[in-house]
């Protein structure tokens, strides 16, 4: 599959829930809102769709139903990173089993191994299908990160390990992955609030949370960077700065689910514990912030 499968915007799915269940009407209502803006690609089940509170079964199903809604479309690619690796192989391979087209796979959290541990891990997990990879290195939530020289080192011995999600805040590190792996290798930004500087030393797109709500500037934004047209990108991601800026100032994906609610495209904004509902302070900033976008359908 070709680097350019992992240009433009991927949305960060939310999972919507209700009454402490996944509500799979909410998860059609908001797949079909990312076709109909243009997006690019879905990413399933990561940390924006609370997979650290899904059951195994329900994990698959999300997955298996998300697939379904996108009807080929566009392509899917599941969040099957562990901590463990057995968990992370068996995650791949039942995914992989319910149409995914490819594989979020983040660094292994709290456990902290070293970059060797990292590369057997994702090697083993790599073993096991022929589908594209993306790895995702975040250090503010795992503790560690994806060193550049082991992401070469992974490219080399599995090709289709295709594309970074670098959410390590570092204009440096995303340079450093662009200038060692190569024009084939492919950097999306995980950060919708530093895309343009990312884009600027080298990414070639975005796995955006803020997209679950606005698809369609988002894509016109990192269009208009991969075309060199950084004027108009600058304008769009000016007036969307408040909002990425929002969005994050209680744990994701506690403010995009309320803002899905507030705008009615989805019923509940419920999370799951350990994880809240929004502050009133932060309601009323980000009602402040939406009340002055568009609206996004």
């Amino acid at each position: 599959m070709k680097t350019n499968l992992f240009s433009g915007v991927f949305t960060a799915l939310a999972t919507p829930m209700s009454q402490g269940a996944v509500d799979y009407v909410g998860l059609e209502a908001l797949v079909q809102h990312q076709l109909a803006g243009g997006i690019q690609g879905l990413v399933s089940v990561g940390t924006t769709g609370e997979s650290p509170t899904l059951s195994g079964t329900e994990h698959i199903e999300v997955i298996r139903q998300t697939v379904a809604l996108a009807q080929g479309k566009v392509p899917v690619f599941a969040g099957t990173g562990s901590n463990c690796t057995r968990e992370a192989i068996a995650l791949t391979q039942q995914a992989e089993a319910a149409g995914a087209d490819g594989f979020l796979i983040v660094a292994p959290y709290y456990n902290k191994p070293s970059q060797e541990g990292l590369f057997q891990h994702f090697s083993q997990i790599a073993a096991t299908t022929e589908k594209p990879i993306i790895l995702y290195s975040i250090p503010s939530r795992c503790g560690i990160e994806i060193s550049v020289e082991v992401t070469a080192r992974l490219y080399e011995a599995f090709p289709h390990i295709q594309c970074m999600k670098a959410a390590e805040g570092s204009c440096e590190k995303v340079s450093e992955y662009v200038r060692v792996l190569g024009p084939d290798f492919a950097v999306m930004g995980g950060d919708d609030g530093l895309i343009l500087p990312f884009m600027s030393c080298g990414a070639q797109g975005l796995i955006s949370v803020a997209s679950n709500l606005y698809v369609r500037p988002l894509v016109d934004m990192v269009a208009a960077a991969n075309r060199g047209d950084y004027a108009h990108a600058q304008t769009v991601f000016q007036q969307y700065l408040p909002l990425f800026k929002a969005l994050f100032i209680e744990p994701n994906p506690v403010p995009i689910k309320y803002a899905l609610q507030k705008t009615g495209l989805i019923q509940s904004a419920s999370v799951r514990l350990p994880l809240c509902a929004l502050e009133a302070s932060t309601q009323a900033r980000l009602d402040a912030v939406l009340a002055q976008l568009p609206t996004p359908f």
